[in-house]
């Protein structure tokens, strides 16, 4: 099995800043794209940042220069460095991972349980 388990959440003020991290574990044979979503109440999942293997970029222009996203291959690891956050920013964020598996070499899609970020003063 493959898990993703998210951490760095938690409250902060306008203004402020969050890391947020997320580990890959299970029995992996390649991670390819990564990236991280979030859900507000009542509206749907959207794309935050993603990377792909070669470490290539997207950010969706609500975050573009605000948000960081980065990866450690070794490590198994995908980082969202998140500043100048703003109260519309609060969400359960969570962490994807495009996995090959190495037992049946199938690649699928594998999501974090979430972690709530709450910007407010």
């Amino acid at each position: 099995q493959v898990q993703l388990v998210e951490s760095g959440g938690g409250l902060v003020q306008p203004g402020g800043s969050l890391r947020l991290s997320c580990a890959a574990s299970g029995s992996i044979f390649s991670i390819h794209d990564m990236g991280w979503y979030r859900q507000a109440p009542e509206k749907e999942r959207e794309l935050v940042a993603a990377i792909t293997s070669r470490e290539y970029t997207n950010y969706p222009d609500s975050v573009k220069g605000r948000f960081t996203i980065s990866r450690d291959n070794a490590k198994k690891k995908v980082y969202l460095q998140m500043n100048s956050l703003k109260a519309e920013d609060t969400a359960v964020y969570y962490c994807h991972a495009r996995i090959t598996t190495r037992e049946d070499i199938l690649t699928n899609d594998y999501w974090g349980q979430g972690t709530q970020v709450t910007v407010s003063s």
